[in-house]
């Protein structure tokens, strides 16, 4: 603690965030009577929808699904613009949630939390922020985000460039307009593909700096009238079970006939139905052996590059730079981008792909970028859509330490262990939500899986609290047997033979494991429910 402090702020407890997850939390632990307060980094709510600002920024569930399901009023009074809103609308409608119950009174912005550490004498965390204020808690709730964590500083000599350098990740409020600008973009994941397709026709020319190419499925989104919204309003008891108890937390799931009980028609029908769907349901609901079987994930996965090919006119060249081959990896297996007209950009005369497959980037210069093969590539702005340290980020840039002052973001660096993404063994109260070994972020919608987390980890305090009980801390029996379970589930499919930021693959030096758990978001939540309904097993309750 630090002793020129004025004084120590006391809670009973504390929830670091203001997204999706963190404004719940807050909700429901002042709903049980507790002094709580909420602390976030960012001038506003919103957590990802706060920061990711970027050009063409916008959801990727369904407006009818990525909702919060505590008031069923709210979710009618809100109507969505359309079928997948764009950052702004988003945002606003965070905000219209936080105003409908008065969350930001017990919220304090602008604030980052640097440490956190366990007084084992008093069963209370101390924590202090990035000014120099004190706080005691004795619930401490982690809501930082499964992606939140952007990965900052990529290249040699990025402070040299004389441009304008943006990161995805934190697109400032006042972003200088790219009209008539010479832009790099470098990364052409989910979010370099919504930067790509959307500044691609106000810029003066654009080169994407292309290495790992991507199966990505066309967007449908249609605006949605007073009519279409009334639709999804009278079924909301019906889509909320259904969100809760699928395979990826969405209102679709699995439901053809299996792959090999099917004729080749039928299965064929089956992909044209959802790649004209428009949605992610032809990754999360169309055949489940894409995950399984690498036969079959081969035969979906031509039958998506057949669809880009025909898209980019068959040009030889860009087909083999955008176009994931089998020796790369197969459909599913990393994260499925949706995208409006992404693959047309490249057919544009201002555009220009730059294979770093190749041709690496080898460092910024004052004029922009340097490749390995020497040549200068001059830009007025550079954007970084170079992703995230997934899971485990967030929480590692905090000074998490537990029992006998362990710490764990030294844990991490060797073996990224959770219980359920709920709770950590040696970090009593301490809470999380989004965190590694959950579905979420990578295998879930966000609503569906951070809304069930806040309601199982308020269900815990509220059981020790009523048994008048102080400390909560899982054991390191039920952490081993989660974490062999997520691993024995893992094992089965064919994600953990990839590399991609679902395995940590993307940040050096990070331990390889699934960051989020494939077994199903209806199983996860079978599991976990019954670890509640017998009284919390395996949970150390003082």
């Amino acid at each position: 603690m630090n002793a020129a402090a004025d004084k120590v702020t006391v809670l009973d407890a504390m929830v670091i965030g203001a997204g999706v997850a963190g404004m719940y939390q807050l909700y429901n632990l002042r709903k049980m009577g507790l002094k709580v307060r909420a602390y976030e980094t960012a001038t506003g709510v919103g957590g990802t929808w706060y920061w990711n600002r970027y050009p063409g920024a916008r959801f990727d569930s369904q407006a009818e699904i990525y909702q919060y399901w505590f008031d069923e009023e709210m979710y009618k009074s809100w109507k969505p613009s359309e079928r997948f809103p764009a950052q702004p609308e988003t945002e606003e409608w965070l905000n219209y949630v936080a105003d409908r119950h008065e969350l930001k009174k017990d919220i304090q912005f602008s604030t980052r939390i640097k440490s956190a550490h366990y007084d084992e004498e008093t069963n209370r965390w101390n924590v202090v922020t990035d000014s120099g204020e004190l706080i005691n808690t004795q619930f401490l709730l982690a809501c930082c985000g499964m992606l939140s964590a952007p990965i900052e500083n990529r290249f040699k000599g990025q402070e040299t460039f004389q441009g304008e350098t943006y990161l995805t990740g934190k697109w400032p409020k006042d972003a200088k307009s790219l009209t008539g600008k010479r832009v790099a973009v470098i990364g052409t994941g989910a979010t370099g593909i919504q930067v790509i397709q959307t500044i691609a026709p106000e810029v003066s020319s654009m080169k994407v700096f292309c290495r790992t190419p991507q199966y990505a499925i066309p967007m449908k989104n249609p605006k949605y009238s007073e009519q279409d919204w009334a639709y999804w309003c009278e079924r909301y008891d019906e889509t909320k079970d259904k969100v809760m108890n699928s395979f990826a937390g969405f209102d679709y799931d699995f439901t053809a006939k299996p792959w090999h009980e099917s004729t080749e028609e039928e299965r064929l029908a089956v992909l044209e139905k959802h790649w004209e769907e428009g949605s992610l349901s032809l990754w999360l609901a169309s055949y489940s052996e894409i995950f399984f079987d690498e036969d079959i994930a081969e035969e979906v996965s031509e039958f998506v590059r057949n669809k880009m090919r025909q898209r980019l006119g068959n040009d030889e060249k860009l087909c083999n730079l955008l176009i994931p081959t089998k020796n790369d990896y197969t459909f599913g297996t990393h994260r499925v981008p949706l995208e409006s007209n992404y693959l047309e950009v490249y057919l544009q005369d201002n555009v220009e792909p730059v294979d770093c497959r190749t041709t690496p980037i080898q460092e910024f210069v004052p004029e922009g970028i340097k490749t390995e093969d020497g040549t200068i590539h001059e830009f007025d702005v550079i954007i970084l859509a170079t992703g995230f340290d997934a899971g485990s980020g967030a929480l590692s840039r905090i000074d998490f330490r537990g029992r006998d002052n362990r710490s764990l973001k030294d844990q991490w660096q060797q073996e990224i262990t959770t219980a359920m993404g709920l709770q950590v063994h040696g970090y009593p109260n301490l809470f999380t939500t989004g965190a590694p070994l959950a579905p979420s972020a990578a295998l879930c919608n966000m609503t569906t899986c951070l809304q069930y987390q806040v309601d199982w980890i308020t269900n815990c305090i509220d059981f020790a609290l009523k048994n008048g009980k102080k400390t909560i801390e899982v054991s390191k029996e039920v952490e081993n047997a989660w974490v062999k379970h997520h691993d024995e589930v893992a094992s089965k499919t064919l994600v953990v033979k990839t590399d991609s930021w679902y395995m940590g693959s993307n940040v050096e030096g990070k331990p390889r494991r699934l960051l989020s758990y494939i077994g199903g978001v209806g199983d996860y939540h079978n599991r976990c429910d019954e670890i509640a309904e017998k009284g919390y097993p395996g949970f150390k309750i003082d």
